[in-house]
């Protein structure tokens, strides 16, 4: 890759990661194998990318700012086949993107925006066979709440009702570059089978959680 840094964008929520072992453990967790249709929300760099790219020899990435779009694919030259959509991933069709198939989504979500990113990934949650994200250790924790718990709320009860939540790793702000001013952690969201879904209308559902 081009030597030269980019420059992060505030509005764009970019902290991108940077610590080797944490980046092992997060493949690690993903375990990617070969054939699987993996989908990547904010590539940043290609901290995730690469390892991801070598480990399945195909994958899917969106990433908004044009700037790192070049980078990429010069990073990706020789690796595997990476194909970037260059869009805002609320914008995102994921059910049109898999095409029958089940997208397995992974990510360092914008903090910033990371529960819309959520909900609209609930939206087409059919369509996925799991997912792995980072963010903020506090969302995290609220994801993972328990009822009764002070964290627990309207995020707590619609990713529950759509998924099974597992935290899996803390990780700390000097893993970034820039540093963050908040604690991280990445999480797994298994999608519940429809049959253990409340069978009720999603508008409905989501009007009266909140």
């Amino acid at each position: 890759m081009n030597d030269t840094r980019h420059v992060h964008k505030k509005q764009f929520g970019q902290h991108f990661l940077h610590d080797a072992q944490i980046v092992a453990r997060i493949v690690q967790a993903i375990a990617a194998r070969a054939g699987e249709r993996v989908v990547e929300i904010g590539p940043g760099d290609g901290a995730l990318t690469l390892p991801l790219l070598r480990a399945l020899g195909r994958l899917t990435a969106i990433e908004l700012d044009r700037d790192l779009v070049p980078r990429l694919r010069a990073a990706a030259q020789g690796v595997g086949e990476l194909e970037i959509i260059n869009a805002d991933v609320l914008g995102v069709d994921f059910t049109a993107l898999a095409a029958g198939a089940r997208l397995r989504l992974v990510g360092n979500l914008p903090y910033n925006i990371s529960s819309p990113i959520l909900f609209h990934c609930i939206d087409h949650l059919d369509s996925i066979g799991d997912m792995h994200f980072m963010l903020q250790k506090e969302v995290v924790d609220r994801m993972a709440a328990a009822p009764g718990s002070k964290v627990y709320g309207r995020l707590s009860v619609m990713l529950q009702l759509a998924c099974r939540v597992e935290p899996l790793l803390h990780v700390p702000p000097q893993a970034f570059r820039p540093p963050p001013k908040v604690e991280s952690a990445v999480v797994r969201l298994l999608p519940r089978p429809p049959q253990e879904r409340p069978a009720v209308d999603a508008q409905t559902l989501a009007q009266v959680v909140r």
